[in-house]
């Protein structure tokens, strides 16, 4: 199984030029993928998108047939015309997918810094090795407290991911398939992806990475896991942008600790200039 994911600043380049045209030949140009895990999408938004109001979830959507389309937004505000501008989570998978959750994360307030509603988006898919929960999030830039906060809810998510699974029933035995309360697969198994905006060493990485509760193992940093020691390659302040001054890494695949053995590379393309973000890509046996 072949994952990518890629913060795509709405399809703006490192060049200050908006067209997800160029972010979607990029993708084509990284390889073939099953899953595809993209942050920062925006629908509306025309002062972000060169002045044009566009459908940022239906264009990258139309660009890749054959994938189901799967967004969460964060932030969903009037546009001032009578519709509504979205930027958020874009998860696009050519496995079946199943349940498919959205997960607002905590924004506890703090005077004086500014920031956005975050969200992290579970998409189940149904791959060779059975389902996989594969979360595709994006964490708070200016606000620490922000971060950490978040990160504990993603603990809080697997943990209350991997009891229900031990407690669950056979799918459909609960409830007719029709509905609602249906009992679909949700297994303890996932990766969780995206831009952390924090760096590896910082508390929040640490935080992340640390063990969740006595009965629950902690998030594996799949980088780690793969290679050990060897610093991770800088997934920003590459290819002339404007942000940041300098170059580090702040987006991740994490997994969870039985996916370990599983890992077969973890990859960062630093050539493209598409965004201000580089894409990080995840294989599993």
């Amino acid at each position: 199984m072949k994952l990518l994911s890629w913060n795509i600043q709405w399809g703006r380049g490192a060049d200050g030029e908006t067209t997800l045209q160029r972010t979607v030949s990029a993708i084509r140009t990284l390889g073939d993928f099953d899953v595809i895990c993209l942050q920062e999408v925006a629908v509306g938004f025309a002062g972000l998108q060169g002045g044009q109001a566009v459908d940022g979830v239906a264009v990258l959507a139309a660009a890749f047939p054959g994938y189901s389309a799967h967004f969460a937004e964060g932030v969903d505000m009037p546009d001032g015309r009578g519709g509504r501008s979205l930027f958020g989570n874009l998860t696009l998978s050519r496995l079946p997918v199943g349940q498919v959750f959205r997960h607002s994360l905590p924004r506890p307030p703090e005077e004086g810094v500014p920031s956005m509603p975050r969200v992290c988006l579970e998409v189940i898919v149904d791959g060779d090795a059975g389902p996989l929960r594969v979360m595709n999030t994006h964490l708070e830039y200016y606000s620490r407290i922000q971060r950490m906060t978040q990160i504990a809810a993603l603990h809080g998510l697997q943990c209350d991911a991997v009891r229900l699974a031990a407690m669950q029933p056979a799918a459909g035995k609960s409830a007719d398939r029709d509905s609602p309360f249906a009992v679909l697969p949700r297994p303890a198994s996932a990766v969780i992806c995206g831009d952390f905006n924090c760096e590896p060493g910082s508390p929040e990485y640490y935080r992340m990475t640390a063990p969740i509760s006595a009965d629950v193992s902690g998030w594996e940093d799949a980088w780690r896991a793969c290679y050990g020691e060897i610093p991770h390659l800088n997934t920003v302040g590459l290819n002339g942008a404007e942000w940041p001054d300098r170059a580090y890494c702040c987006d991740f695949f994490f997994v969870s600790a039985d996916l370990v053995d599983r890992i077969e590379a973890v990859t960062v393309d630093q050539n493209t200039a598409a965004s201000d973000h580089q894409p990080i890509i995840l294989t599993l046996a």
